[in-house]
């Protein structure tokens, strides 16, 4: 299967109408419409960077990265499960082929969700793992069927590291738990998984060390300079993207609510004071900054691969630091912003007052901390070995 990045992008922006249309039903049922996920799927649009051998486009990451940011300037749960289930079908690509084929072998649009904090309970049985417990934040849950779970398993030798992993279930072997209700993404349906006792195979497992080492298993199937790409550099684009995303969409909604606004003590309009002027330069700035940052980081990084040249360390870890950075800057970009939409920006309906709300969900993902990246970043300009493999 074959498709341009321009035409996946025209794709992508032919579906927005209908995703600004629903923002308020999808909040008030928790989750994405029945018919925006359809479409997305009609569309194709989670298989950017699916590999072409299960039918997906595999595009460069700038494309996915630029279709997350246009949809969640429109609506960001939208774009953020663009962004998470999207990235799933790269994930996938790394675990041992019989993985792959047990997920896409009968329908490659079937979809996955994760939860990957290692919040479960992991033991070592005959041919695999016992898994048991449950896991927080699988967005997109209700629209998928197989979930890859975080967890970290026994050593297999005394005095070994434990061993991260990500373990992946069908839905016959969890439950899901409709917990979500929240302040901010409302519409993602992250809701809770549960499993009570699942065997999992171990070439249902992906090791956190291979995606360190770029020893993935998958690559026996899949050696396109897609997935050549570390994971800690690819899967963070997924749930950082967004908060450009919404950045953009709060400067536009500001742009034309200021626009319009009139000081009543004077008459005067309020988009000839300087100090909404200021406002709207300096997030301007931090949202172009975070955009170009990205953008070019992903173009890099893809020349690299397809170059079959090696992202250094010292890249890796730049990369991670910026992702982060780029929701930071989103965030304070945004607040500003709010601070200066006056009293029509609180009421619930406002896109100012909604942008504010989902960019602080986005920010309190434990993925877009910014001091954790700055440590990664930080160890790595002073020369210190990494002691985090999660990039």
């Amino acid at each position: 299967m074959s498709i341009t990045s321009e035409e996946y992008l025209a794709r992508v922006r032919a579906l927005l109408p209908g995703v600004k249309e629903r923002i308020a039903r999808a909040e008030q049922l928790r989750r994405l419409p029945e018919e925006t996920f359809a479409e997305f799927q009609a569309a194709g649009l989670f298989r950017a960077i699916q590999p072409k051998r299960w039918e997906g486009f595999e595009l460069d990451p700038a494309t996915f990265f630029q279709a997350i940011v246009e949809v969640s300037a429109v609506c960001a749960s939208t774009g953020w499960i663009l962004g998470v289930v999207g990235v799933h079908n790269w994930h996938l690509a790394l675990f041992p082929p019989q993985a792959q084929e047990d997920v896409w072998g009968k329908d490659t649009s079937v979809q996955l969700s994760t939860s990957l904090a290692p919040t479960g309970t992991v033991a070592r049985a005959k041919g695999g793992f016992e898994v048991s417990g449950r896991w927080s934040f699988s967005s997109g849950c209700d629209y998928c069927q197989w979930v890859a779970l975080g967890g970290v398993a026994p050593p297999q030798e005394d005095g070994a590291p434990p061993d991260a992993r990500v373990f992946l279930l069908p839905r016959e072997d969890y439950r899901i738990d409709d917990n979500w209700h929240v302040i901010g993404l409302c519409a993602t349906g992250s809701k809770d998984i549960v499993v009570d006792g699942a065997f999992v195979p171990d070439y249902r497992t992906h090791s956190y060390l291979d995606a360190f080492h770029l020893r993935n298993p998958g690559a026996a199937l899949n050696n396109g300079p897609l997935y050549r790409i570390p994971f800690g550099t690819m899967f963070p684009n997924s749930i950082a993207s967004p908060a450009i995303g919404v950045a953009l969409g709060a400067l536009a909604a500001f742009r034309e609510q200021a626009s319009r606004r009139v000081n009543l003590r004077d008459n005067s309009k309020l988009a000839e004071d300087p100090i909404m002027q200021l406002r709207l330069a300096e997030s301007a700035a931090e949202i172009d900054g975070a955009y170009t940052r990205i953008r070019d980081n992903f173009r890099q990084m893809y020349r690299l691969a397809c170059a079959a040249e090696e992202i250094p360390l010292e890249r890796r870890a730049r990369y991670r630091w910026d992702f982060a950075k780029a929701v930071d800057w989103s965030l304070h970009a945004v607040d500003r912003l709010m601070e200066a939409a006056g009293g029509r920006g609180i009421f619930l309906d406002n896109p100012i007052s909604r942008a504010w709300r989902d960019v602080h969900a986005i920010r309190a993902h434990a993925g877009n901390n910014p001091e954790r990246a700055a440590a990664v970043f930080g160890r790595s300009e002073f020369g210190l070995p990494p002691n985090d493999i999660r990039f």
